[in-house]
């Protein structure tokens, strides 16, 4: 097979996977469920699906329906991360003996798709205290209002859950 077939072959498979989730917002938003209104939407979702083969739109990172059974376990730990950060802002602000003392680093992003590095730097931006600043290829610079937040950082459990999320 060469190379342009396997790739219209994973095209037509991630527009296929694209099917369940047409039917289901259809049906969300239409709430009618007459047999008229079926035919109909089983047909705007053919050719909806037919139009992003045709124009060759999508490909597996544009619907990365594989991470689905991992993001909730992400995301509640992206949840904790927040809160627990949140608290640490709150008790550095609030704080008269402690200081704010803002700093800058880098974190590496090596070995990781696009995709990837785009969650793991909204993720740092996501958490108080943290921002990213800057998004290169190699790396993302993060600004943080105390060291411990570039630290906790440099301790790799953010950037693990992210490679973990991914992984195939």
């Amino acid at each position: 097979m060469s190379a342009r077939n396997a790739r219209d072959s994973r095209r037509r498979a991630t527009a296929l996977q694209l099917v369940p989730l047409l039917v289901a917002f259809w049906l969300v938003i239409s709430g009618h469920y007459t047999p008229l209104l079926l035919i109909l939407g089983a047909f705007s979702v053919v050719l909806v699906v037919w139009v992003v083969l045709r124009m060759a739109v999508i490909d597996e990172e544009s619907l990365p329906l594989r991470l689905v059974p991992r993001l909730p376990r992400y995301l509640l730990w992206l949840g904790g991360q927040i809160l627990l950060s949140a608290l640490t802002v709150v008790r550095l602000v609030w704080s008269p003996r402690r200081r704010p003392r803002p700093v800058v680093g880098t974190m590496p992003t090596t070995g990781l798709s696009d995709m990837s590095k785009v969650v793991y730097a909204n993720s740092i931006t996501l958490t108080p205290g943290t921002l990213s600043v800057s998004f290169r290829e190699e790396d993302i610079e993060v600004h943080s209002i105390h060291q411990e937040g570039l630290t906790e950082l440099e301790g790799g459990a953010m950037l693990d859950r992210v490679t973990r999320l991914e992984a195939r």
